[in-house]
């Protein structure tokens, strides 16, 4: 899925090679939401194994996608750290109280 706001895209943020204008990257309207933690492995020998999971539902509670988006392993003594993001991009920078009362 490509993002009509943004010439760049927002995962590895390379520029896309079909796009039009100055290139110019989008810059995030706003993040409604923001989770960070981290995971500390000081229990047994045995390395941890995890799996990010993304999982999208709309208002009715039916997931519409669900992604793994990374997977790894945590030996004793390390520790991993996590942000998961919402970025939105509204049309034309549109800020989030803007953008409601536009939607009214």
């Amino acid at each position: 899925m490509v993002l009509q706001s943004t010439s760049v895209c927002p995962s590895c943020r390379k520029h896309l090679r079909f796009a039009q204008g100055g290139g110019a990257a989008a810059v995030p309207t706003f993040s409604p939401l923001r989770v960070e933690g981290a995971i500390r492995h000081k229990n047994s020998d045995d390395a941890w194994e995890y799996a990010v999971t993304v999982s999208i539902t709309n208002e009715r509670g039916e997931e519409i996608s669900r992604q793994i988006v990374g997977v790894g392993a945590i030996p004793r003594g390390e520790q991993r750290k996590f942000t998961v993001a919402v970025e939105v991009y509204t049309p034309t920078g549109i800020t989030e109280p803007e953008f409601e009362a536009a939607r009214s």
